[in-house]
């Protein structure tokens, strides 16, 4: 069930209904029908693995609060990745050990394991883990009660994609119910606009363009190839950070608040920055679980260097398996390991030069070179593959085509002038927000400090521009979130 569908807008009000005229104690229940009732929508038969996983890390949390041994941690989060590597990973991990076996010639039998990745699977096996861990930590109680708990893992908002929560802050949360509030209800629903005017407007407009290109690469050669990667970014940015902030609404007029899953990361001025902005959720999780646990920065410059390109190649893995993606988390983290080798050089340059960080200028260009450079490890996560890649930028090379950013030739990309403008117009809206975000203002509840007017004029004007400029067309077919193959 896809936010942006007409089943949502029937599901999502009758759940707050319902939720709202039920007593204290059956409230949760409901949502835990609710919520697997929503993950059934995309496959029934796949609720097993989202049930296995509640009950192997509910039972491994209850042992280790009564004895906190290693190996039982080990055996409970291993069981959990093993199902994730089994959905996930083994037909990459089979192909890849067919090349390394015919590499040596030594036989190897091809096959096609024709297994489809359930919705979702690296999102609430992330938080599952993330809560047993916690567990072992003493940084929380293992939760006595299996339906609340069950609740936790599968909470129907961000159960497919994210946010990846923590047990510290959406578990405690469901330890009370919320009586109904005008005042959640407005900031949520405000919420669930922005969030629709991200993915209709924006998101679901620039797939139309970047589709077009990337989908025959062998006409669109030269600068088309570049522009549809920095409309890209805006794409997977709106695309998924339209999916948080839905979440994020629906939750709060529940009575929940989710952590904000991106904090204006294309105006951030070094690519540590970035991931300190960018899907927060899941950057907090690799810190704390992962960098730390190996080290950190603790153990000397070699050693955190080689923790930040283990996180990041770990990263890339996650996204998906393919080794595009695995390239992709390389060179964020690469970039990352550079920046920390030349420090004094850095240093020293700017010195020599008379170059203030302080200064606009010296600001603005760190973010426009950090978006350059995100821009461009996009570009390996957008592609099939390595293959696909070398082609492409063989043709972005050969094809010397700068006069199409001038005679209007990225009018017919799939997207005609109109809508093209109307998507640049858009994007101004999205970055004059996160500008305002980025320096502490929050447009959001500016709105809903106004008079009650005021109020449903920005209500009423924007879901009318929703519904007119959202890419619907005769034969809509809502999109599903990029994320949710992830």
């Amino acid at each position: 069930m896809l936010f942006n569908s007409w089943q949502y807008l029937i599901f999502f009000p009758i759940v707050v209904l319902i939720y709202f005229l039920l007593p204290g104690g059956i409230k949760n229940i409901w949502l835990l029908i609710a919520s697997y009732y929503f993950y059934m929508g995309w496959n029934a038969k796949y609720v097993v693995l989202l049930l296995l996983t509640t009950v192997i890390t509910y039972t491994g949390a209850r042992i280790l609060d009564k004895y906190r041994r290693k190996w039982i941690l080990f055996l409970t989060v291993a069981a959990n990745f093993s199902i994730l590597f089994y959905f996930k990973y083994v037909q990459f991990a089979w192909d890849n050990a067919g090349r390394i076996f015919r590499c040596l010639n030594i036989p190897f039998e091809s096959r096609s394991f024709d297994i489809v990745l359930p919705v979702g699977i690296s999102f609430f096996t992330f938080q599952a883990v993330g809560y047993t861990i916690d567990v072992y930590r003493r940084e929380i109680y293992a939760e006595r009660n299996f339906l609340k708990y069950a609740l936790f893992v599968s909470f129907f908002p961000q159960l497919v994609a994210g946010p990846i929560e923590r047990s510290k802050n959406l578990l405690k949360q469901l330890d009370k119910t919320y009586p109904f509030s005008y005042e959640r209800m407005r900031e949520g629903l405000l919420l669930m606009l922005w969030g629709f005017f991200l993915k209709l407007v924006i998101a679901d407009r620039a797939a139309v363009f970047v589709d077009t290109v990337f989908s025959d690469t062998g006409q669109y050669t030269g600068l088309y190839i570049p522009a549809a990667v920095i409309i890209f970014a805006f794409q997977i940015y709106c695309d998924f950070s339209g999916y948080s902030i839905i979440a994020m609404g629906s939750a709060r007029i529940l009575g929940l608040k989710l952590m904000d899953n991106f904090n204006a990361p294309y105006f951030s001025k070094s690519v540590s920055e970035f991931w300190r902005r960018w899907h927060i959720s899941l950057s907090s999780w690799f810190r704390d679980y992962l960098y730390i646990p190996l080290g950190g920065s603790r153990k000397g410059a070699k050693r955190t260097c080689l923790n930040l390109m283990i996180v990041f190649l770990a990263s890339g893995l996650w996204h998906g398996a393919a080794w595009s993606y695995v390239l992709w988390g390389g060179l964020n983290g690469g970039f990352q390991v550079l920046s920390k080798l030349t420090v004094s050089l850095r240093k020293r340059t700017k010195h020599m030069f008379g170059i203030r960080e302080s200064r606009f200028s010296h600001r603005l260009l760190r973010t426009i070179l950090t978006f350059l450079f995100i821009d461009f490890t996009w570009f390996f996560f957008r592609v099939d593959g390595l293959r696909e890649a070398a082609c492409i930028l063989k043709n972005i090379v050969t094809g010397f085509n700068p006069w199409i950013l001038a005679d209007e030739s990225l009018f017919h990309c799939g997207l005609d002038r109109r809508n093209f403008q109307l998507l640049i117009l858009s994007i101004g809206v999205l970055l004059a927000a996160d500008y305002g975000k980025y320096r502490g203002i929050c447009i959001r509840k500016k709105i809903l400090e106004q008079d009650f007017w005021f109020r449903w004029l920005v209500f009423a004007g924007g879901t009318l521009f929703v519904l007119i400029f959202g890419v619907w067309g005769g034969n809509y077919d809502a999109k599903s979130f990029i994320y949710f193959q992830f």
